[in-house]
């Protein structure tokens, strides 16, 4: 996705809506002026990107540091928690979502410090309360800290291997744990050996994960496996451009996010010692044109793509939900001692929107990228409207005629030779594989 405007009369999601330019920036119109000071103020040293890949990972952290937040969605109890999921080549810009990680340190530090001069002796296996979780866990360790730490946790990996090769244990495969956590499904574990029961009713987890698709393999299966919908997923696959390294404003980046970090741990303070909850609530006329919006994208998506996609369709909605409710609370920072509920302004839930129809565009532009090997709809139909050998150059005039953009193109190309589904026969020139 990008942090841009689109254009209102564009259908999202069908082929002649995808009208961006061979540079992707170039019809980027910032949505900084519309965020929370905060978030502003921390994007604002950014560009590209980079800029993108900071917002979403921000919002990923703070999605686990808002305790008492909820909200109704489909009949349940709903809290702020996001799984983002950052899919880049090596070597590329993806590494910018670490410096979303100061945002909970100082919680994390705060509460293992309080957790842990709370016990003696007598308790020395009590539990340390933490917000920062490593991905190399067991399921049972888990299962543990998310009893402990009532308020939520935090998963954060820059290399997704480290989660990857954690399912292929059995001990430590705990996808079925992200899977439930992610609607707050109440889990349990018993241990007969060492006579352990332990119950989380409401579970709730955070996820901020980035990584090739190599390392993501065992992580993600299939478009099919139901972790994979779970996901608000950022990807790319361009080149991006070498960085100036010593740059002035890398070092003032780090204390936005220090300073910004002092500010999340007052915030989660007063959150904390609250003793009721807060509600957060679209306004009726955001609830209709929610259900205006997701009828049309999911129409867009049946009858213009591919319907395989519609289960992430439908829990983005619950996921822009959640990216409103994060807005809000950082809008309200300043009163939220003095409500008893937050009502989303028009501005945060378009922002939302935004975000949202972004995701899913680029989800579909990236289909092939990420998935297991079938083509969409429209990667099917751009594949066959030409002749069985073609060159770049005709795949490029019949893209036009879809308003698919050069850059775009040459992303599909690679990632259909990675997929194995044309053939590279000489310079610029392919052929259809009968794989």
């Amino acid at each position: 996705m990008s942090i841009e405007k689109t254009n209102k009369e564009e259908s999202i999601l069908t082929p002649n809506s995808v009208t961006k330019s061979d540079n992707p920036l170039d019809e980027i119109v910032d949505i900084e002026q519309d965020l929370p000071k905060l978030l502003e103020k921390l994007l604002k040293r950014f560009n590209g990107r980079e800029k993108e890949i900071v917002l979403l990972s921000s919002l990923g952290v703070l999605s686990s540091c808002m305790p008492n937040i909820y909200g109704y969605y489909d009949g349940h109890v709903v809290y702020p928690n996001l799984y983002i999921l950052i899919i880049a080549p090596a070597a590329s810009l993806k590494g910018a979502m670490n410096y979303s990680r100061p945002l909970i340190e100082k919680i994390h530090a705060f509460l293992l410090k309080n957790s842990q001069g709370n016990s003696n002796s007598k308790a020395s296996n009590k539990r340390a309360i933490i917000k920062l979780l490593p991905a190399n866990t067991s399921s049972a360790e888990i299962y543990a800290y998310m009893n402990s730490s009532i308020d939520g946790v935090l998963i954060f990996e820059s290399e997704a291997d480290t989660l990857s090769k954690m399912f292929k244990n059995d001990w430590s495969n705990y996808s079925d744990i992200l899977r439930k956590a992610f609607h707050h499904e109440a889990m349990t574990m018993a241990r007969k050996g060492d006579n352990v029961f332990l119950e989380v009713k409401e579970p709730k987890l955070s996820l901020v994960i980035s990584g090739t698709p190599e390392q993501l393999k065992p992580l993600i299966i299939s478009t099919e496996n139901g972790l994979f919908s779970r996901f608000l997923i950022y990807s790319f696959d361009d080149i991006t451009p070498f960085k100036d390294v010593f740059e002035k404003k890398l070092n003032i980046r780090l204390n936005d996010f220090e300073n910004a970090g002092n500010l999340i741990l007052e915030l989660y303070k007063k959150l904390s010692k609250r003793t009721t909850k807060i509600q957060f609530k679209f306004t009726e006329e955001q609830e209709k044109s929610f259900f205006k919006e997701f009828t049309s994208l999911q129409s867009n998506m049946i009858n213009n793509q591919s319907d395989e996609l519609l289960p992430n369709m439908r829990r983005h909605g619950l996921i822009m939900f959640r990216i409103c409710m994060i807005i809000t609370v950082l809008r309200s920072m300043d009163s939220i001692n003095d409500v008893t509920e937050l009502i989303c302004s028009e501005a945060d839930y378009q922002t939302g929107i935004k975000i949202i129809k972004q995701s899913l565009n680029d989800l579909m532009e990236n289909y092939t990228y990420i998935g297991d090997g079938r083509l969409s709809k429209q990667d099917d139909d751009l594949l066959f409207s030409v002749k069985e050998n073609f060159t770049r150059q005709e795949l490029i005039e019949s893209g036009k005629k879809q308003n698919i953009p050069v850059r775009t193109i040459d992303d599909k190309i690679k990632q259909w030779r990675k997929k194995k589904v044309i053939i590279k026969v000489g310079h610029g020139s392919f052929k259809r594989s009968n794989k």
